[in-house]
This record gives structure tokens, C-alpha cells and sequence, in this order.
């Protein structure tokens, strides 16, 4: 099994808008440093032109004792949190995420990828079915796209999902979501999706012959025993690794229109917060 190995950037990352403008000075340097070099008070002090008294102050405020406490922890990696070995069961959670990565990045197609975003980007109205955790992961695709200015809805209710899919036409598309490939609700409204002239989309994680008849694109993601389950990760997981390939590939096309309508909906939500 994969070692895993902790450091402390994550924690000065997760504190960071805790940090004075001269303490976020030094909390850049130890998050971007990749140099092996000397991070001796003295050498750090003159290289940030900052007083040794601010990296002492910096250490105590990321938690530790003083500066030679935290650089002892910055270079052998842990943190005053937990210095505690990773017991096997968070190991295994860990490794399964990891095993899934690998296949997504097996799995990935970019031209795939490709042809999905310009079906995506030319339909006026896009449809997500899904149910159980692919309708959460439904639900999530269209929070994110719907932030860079593609019309889109995510329907989860089966009455609803038979009743849209008979209602499309030429200028939708309809992408399915079922892990195991064989969700009738899902894969019956596709087909009645194909049939009223809509683009058809199926993300899955199995393949059968049946699905070329009504998908123009069977889009794979990763799978793991029993992942259906959600006994050790959230099977939610390998579907949105492909979203977040789709909707990067999304965001590059008419990058300025589509960063600008993202940046508007931050804008918009921070208003309300």
C-alpha cells in the first residue's frame, strides 16, 4: 500500500486570511518554497527582509511552540494536530481514492472530452438525469455549469425524468448518469431522448452492447468494488473527476465570456452570504 506522507502547507493554506499582510509574506514563501535551502531564522529574515521576532510570531500563530518547533515540522512534514501514523482503515480510504484517480486517468478521453463540450456548448438546453448518488452528482454538474452561462437542469424524480425526456427535441441533450449502467429510469428516458431527435450522453462505468443504439457518447469513469455502496468512498467521487474534466474543457471555450459569467455568479452569491 501507498505511503502517505503529511505536511504542514495545508494547515498554513487553511489559516492564511488569519495572517497579517507581513505574516502572509512569510506563509507564501514556506507555501511555494520547493528549494532545499537554509530555513535557519536568520536566513529566512534576510531573504523576506522580515525581523527574525516575525517568523517566531508567524510559527506561534500556525500553532507551535516557536520558529525552530515549526521548521523542525516543516521539513520532516506533520503538524502539532497529529503526528500519529495514518491507521489502516485511513490508509485504505485513501488508496481507494487514489486507485480511482489512476483509472479516471486511464479512462480519460480528451477527444472524447472534446466532442462532449461542443455538444454541450451547442445545445440550447441540457437535461442531467440521475438518481440515488448519480443524482447528487447530477445535481452537482449543474451548479457548475450553469455558472459559466450553459442552460441546464438536473432532474432526479423518475415521473419527471419519463415526462421530460418525451418533451425534447433536435436543440437538447440529455446526459445519463448510472454507475452501473443498467438504472432502467435513466437508460428508458435516454431512449425516448434519442427517439424526439435529442443528442444523447451516458456516463457510466459499464458498458454494454445496447447503449450504441441511442448514445451518441458513452462516456467511462472509474469503478471499484462495491463502489456503488458508498461503503468506503462516496460513489459520487469518479463521476465528478470526468464533470471537472468536462467543465474545464467547458470554461476554455469562449474562455472570456464564460470566466466573466463565473466571476459574476461569485460576485451574486457574496452579495447574499
Amino acid at each position: 500500500m501507498e505511503e502517505y506522507e503529511k505536511n504542514i502547507v495545508p494547515h498554513i493554506e487553511a489559516i492564511y486570511d488569519n495572517f497579517t499582510p507581513l505574516e502572509k509574506t512569510i506563509a507564501d514563501f514556506f507555501i511555494h518554497n520547493e528549494e532545499k535551502t537554509d530555513l535557519s531564522s536568520k536566513n529566512v529574515s534576510k531573504h523576506l527582509f522580515v525581523s527574525e521576532a516575525s517568523l517566531s510570531r508567524f510559527a506561534k500563530k500556525c500553532g507551535y511552540k516557536g520558529y525552530r518547533e515549526f521548521i523542525f515540522c516543516y521539513e520532516q512534514g506533520g503538524s502539532t494536530a497529529s503526528r500519529r501514523p495514518a491507521s489502516d482503515h485511513i490508509k485504505m480510504v485513501l488508496s481507494d481514492y487514489q486507485e480511482l484517480l489512476n483509472k479516471s486517468y486511464s479512462l480519460m478521453d480528451e477527444d472524447q472530452i472534446e466532442r462532449i463540450a461542443e455538444i454541450i456548448s451547442m445545445k440550447k438546453r441540457i437535461y442531467v438525469y440521475g438518481k440515488g448518488s448519480s443524482g447528487l452528482a447530477a445535481m452537482e454538474m449543474k451548479l457548475r455549469f450553469m455558472r459559466i452561462g450553459v442552460t441546464i437542469e438536473a432532474i432526479t424524480d423518475v415521473d419527471i425524468m419519463k415526462m421530460n425526456s418525451v418533451l425534447l427535441d433536435s436543440e437538447c441533450a440529455a446526459i445519463g448518469i448510472s454507475v452501473s449502467g443498467r438504472t432502467e429510469a435513466v437508460i428508458n428516458s435516454l431512449k425516448s431522448a434519442k427517439k424526439c431527435g435529442a443528442a444523447v450522453i451516458l456516463m457510466t462505468s459499464h458498458v454494454e452492447k445496447r447503449f450504441q443504439n441511442f448514445c451518441d457518447e458513452i462516456m467511462l469513469f472509474a469503478v471499484k468494488a462495491n463502489l456503488e455502496e458508498g461503503k468506503t468512498i462516496s460513489p459520487q467521487f469518479p463521476i465528478l473527476v470526468m464533470v471537472d474534466m468536462l467543465y474545464s474543457r467547458m470554461l476554455r471555450m469562449d474562455y472570456f465570456r464564460r470566466e466573466t459569467l463565473h466571476e459574476y455568479t461569485l460576485e451574486v452569491l457574496e452579495k447574499d452570504s
